[in-house]
């Protein structure tokens, strides 16, 4: 059995965004007020990590993780990687470094913002963090076999991973996916896309194009995230989605499989 937890479900600035009194970031419904997006995979009692972006401290406070086993980097930008730093608690109370998962070019993005980690002679307290390599085909993490998903991300050198656990796949921050990288999808009975407004974005994509995909793929279930404030209330979207199809919100959860 898999369980999900959306630790986060905003966009780069979050919801509410700083000194904006739009209805979004005025709402008092708390299904529209969004840490950085990133999700909990608790699979067979280990705990997989998609992301830390600036509010990891909080999401782990907030849902009260005491434990992980891995995190999973889908690509280099700072609302997805900006809290590796306070994996500093993990290690002393684990006794261990953190399995970070990462492609080579993100990699090096954490070397260079953290490279107080990687000095050879470290300060005592650093962030102990040991990188794995992440390419394009199956890969197993804490026993489990996970299979990326690649997409673009802006343009040509631009990219995104997202992961396909069993029957579950998430994606974030995509705005274009091949037809042979939507082939790992098929099949997946919960498929999560970021969708970040209503109007056409030139490195996310919109509302229209995410419903459009999900169509295509036919989940079972599907789920929205990496949403702003652009996008409009959780009541107001809820409205106009399929019944198949939700908006996420911060601390939802959700299980798929046996």
């Amino acid at each position: 059995m898999l369980k999900v937890k959306f630790l986060g479900t905003g966009t780069s600035q979050g919801v509410p965004v700083i000194g904006c009194q739009c209805r979004v970031c005025s709402s008092q419904d708390r299904r529209d007020r969004r840490l950085r997006s990133s999700i909990l995979v608790e699979w067979n009692k280990r705990k997989i990590v998609v992301d830390c972006g600036p509010d990891f401290r909080q999401q782990m406070l907030l849902n009260k993780v005491n434990s992980i086993d891995a995190i999973l980097v889908t690509h280099g930008h700072k609302d997805h990687l900006g809290g590796l730093d306070d994996v500093r608690a993990y290690n002393y109370i684990l006794k261990r470094p953190v399995d970070v998962y990462a492609e080579k070019k993100v990699q090096e993005i954490i070397k260079s913002e953290y490279s107080y980690a990687f000095e050879k002679e470290p300060y005592p307290g650093v962030p102990e963090i040991v990188l794995h390599n992440l390419v394009n085909r199956p890969f197993q993490v804490a026993g489990h076999t996970v299979i990326p998903v690649r997409a673009t991300h802006f343009n040509k050198r631009h990219f995104v991973f997202g992961f396909r656990f069993d029957d579950f796949t998430y994606i974030t921050d995509a705005v274009r996916i091949s037809s042979a990288e939507k082939e790992k999808i098929k099949g997946s009975k919960v498929i999560v896309l970021n969708a970040l407004r209503k109007e056409k974005h030139y490195s996310h994509f919109n509302l229209e194009e995410a419903l459009a995909l999900m169509e295509e793929l036919q989940p079972e279930q599907g789920f929205l995230t990496h949403i702003s404030h652009q996008m409009g209330t959780y009541r107001e979207v809820s409205r106009l989605l399929p019944d198949y199809v939700k908006l996420a919100y911060d601390g939802f959860s959700l299980t798929t499989g046996d």
